[in-house]
């Protein structure tokens, strides 16, 4: 799949959530920043970390493979600087809480929908 500035939808299991696709450069760099939350999820590619410096919320991230197989699941408060997960190609990034709800978690395989 290439990946576009867009709207999609993440599937894992039963779940059908709304995607925010961010591929270029500036959507990347922009991220969740000056947000007050977002509302299903958000895709970083392609991407290795991410970091919530300036952010107005905590945030899930998941990094995800090439495959989009799930690598790690964290919760990160605001103004802290992520790892790097060098087998990341992409970051899924979501409001605290709600990966635990959606039942995401390392090993799942996601696939994505334009």
């Amino acid at each position: 799949m290439g990946y576009q500035d867009g709207a999609g939808v993440l599937r894992f299991g039963d779940a059908a959530i709304p995607l925010e696709i961010a591929a270029s450069y500036r959507a990347r760099t922009r991220g969740l920043l000056g947000r007050d939350g977002v509302e299903g999820a958000l895709l970083l590619t392609p991407a290795a970390g991410v970091h919530t410096f300036r952010m107005r919320f905590p945030i899930d991230v998941a990094h995800l493979d090439r495959r989009l197989r799930v690598i790690a699941v964290t919760t990160m408060p605001p103004n802290r600087l992520g790892l790097l997960r060098p087998r990341a190609r992409h970051v899924l990034e979501a409001e605290a809480g709600a990966m635990a709800r959606w039942g995401l978690r390392p090993g799942a395989t996601v696939t994505l929908e334009r």
